[in-house]
Parts: structure tokens; C-alpha cells; sequence
């Protein structure tokens, strides 16, 4: 019989009348919500909100579980750092403008190009650059680790699986063309999911959810308040 038909003549579970209703698992009473399931993905996160509602789930559970399945029909041009606001190193810099530019920037790894920004070689860990002060005679090609080229159609769930897989937290993002679309790191990925991640290097405006990022560029977040974002670019 299907699950939404009633079980006449069963009867009833020993283990339901040891445990009152409020001592089961969050699991369990999820189950039951969810019963019959929603037929899509709309409804799904309608039944979410509902659950919220119903204290079914934290508010924090039901926002990642919705960037879950957001998350599902994205891609990684949709999550990427574009091409004009990549910063990259070039291979000929002499290495005291290398250094300016990872500690202006503060980012762990750069892409390494040579002769022109889409001719990218490598990617080189800020942790790396520092082995050259001790020992300048080490080649900076040798330090460099392979870049992984990933299309811009890649879904992000396949590409959240490459960057476990393969334990690298960068990709450069392709064009149609084999251009240099842009860049996407793991913390991008993540960030689909469960919302702004902040590090050390960024910086809030007064808790307006305006944030300013290490390169100087500002992100703003998604529940920002609009007279505080028009207030603060001048948009009013």
C-alpha cells in the first residue's frame, strides 16, 4: 500500500508508546512533516519555511538547506570572480612587486600568467613566495602549482566535488571561446550555500552588510538594508 494510505488492523508500534511526542529526533518529526513529499522544488522550500515556522529547524538549517538546492541549478559562471577583477601575478614581475601585490591583496594563491593575462601557467601559494626571500636563487617557475581549467557551464555541485576530490581550492573559469572567463575558489562555492563568509581580511560597514574586501572592491549582502546601500554608494 502506498505511505499515505492508512495501515488498518496494524498494530500499534511499541516503541511510540515509550516516547512521548516531544523526545523524537528532529529527524523523525522532519519525516513525518515531509509526508506525503513535495512534488517540487518550489513546494520543497515552501514545506522548508513551513517547518521553519513550525520550529521544525533553525532558521540557519533552513537557509543552507535552500542554498543546497539552489545551489543545484548554478554554475560556476554564475559564482565566479570575473576576469577584469582577478588579481594575478605576471611571472617576469621583479619579486618585490610580487610581494606588494600579496600583501595588498591578501589572498593565499594567484594565478601566474605570462606575456598576456589569459596565458595562465600556474598557480602560485602566497606561503610559497616567501621560501624566495630566504633562498633567491629558487626559481619561481618551480614553485608554481598546475591550474585547473574548469568550463564556465560547469555545475557547482560536480565542480564542489572536484575541489574535495582533488583538494584544490582554486579553478580559472573558461569561456565558449578558451578565454579566461574568470576565477572560482571553494570559499565561492560554499558561500551558495551557506551565505557570506567573512575572513579576517574583510571588512563591515557599521553592521549595514556592505563589506569591504581586501583588493578594495565591496560585496553587499543579499538582506542588506536599501536606504543604507544607496546611502553608502551615493545611489539615493
Amino acid at each position: 500500500l502506498p505511505l499515505s494510505e492508512p495501515h488498518s488492523g496494524r498494530p500499534p508500534s511499541r516503541g511510540a508508546a515509550k516516547h512521548p511526542p516531544e523526545a523524537r529526533g528532529l529527524l523523525e518529526r522532519m519525516l513525518e512533516f515531509l509526508h506525503p513529499g513535495p512534488d517540487s522544488k518550489n513546494e520543497l522550500m515552501e514545506t522548508l519555511a513551513e517547518a521553519e515556522q513550525r520550529e521544525l529547524i533553525e532558521p540557519e538549517s533552513r537557509q543552507m538547506l535552500e542554498g543546497v538546492l539552489r545551489m543545484a541549478e548554478l554554475s560556476a559562471g554564475d559564482a565566479m570572480v570575473a576576469a577584469p577583477r582577478m588579481d594575478l601575478l605576471d611571472i617576469d614581475s621583479p619579486y618585490d612587486e610580487l610581494l606588494g601585490i600579496v600583501i595588498d591583496t591578501a589572498h593565499s594563491r594567484f594565478p601566474v600568467f605570462e606575456g598576456h593575462r589569459d596565458n595562465i601557467i600556474g598557480i602560485l601559494l602566497a606561503k610559497d613566495l616567501l621560501k624566495m626571500q630566504r633562498a633567491p636563487e629558487l626559481n619561481l617557475r618551480a614553485l608554481l602549482r598546475p591550474a585547473v581549467f574548469v568550463p564556465e557551464s560547469k555545475g557547482l555541485n560536480e565542480l564542489l566535488r572536484d575541489f574535495r576530490s582533488n583538494r584544490s581550492h582554486l579553478a580559472i573559469v573558461i569561456d565558449e571561446f578558451g578565454n579566461t572567463a574568470g576565477l572560482i575558489t571553494i570559499e565561492d562555492v560554499l558561500e551558495e550555500i551557506v551565505g557570506e563568509i567573512e575572513d579576517e581580511f574583510d571588512e563591515q560597514s557599521s553592521d549595514t552588510g556592505i563589506y569591504t574586501l581586501a583588493d578594495g572592491s565591496q560585496r553587499v549582502a543579499g538582506d542588506a538594508n536599501i536606504a543604507a546601500v544607496n546611502g553608502a554608494f551615493g545611489t539615493a
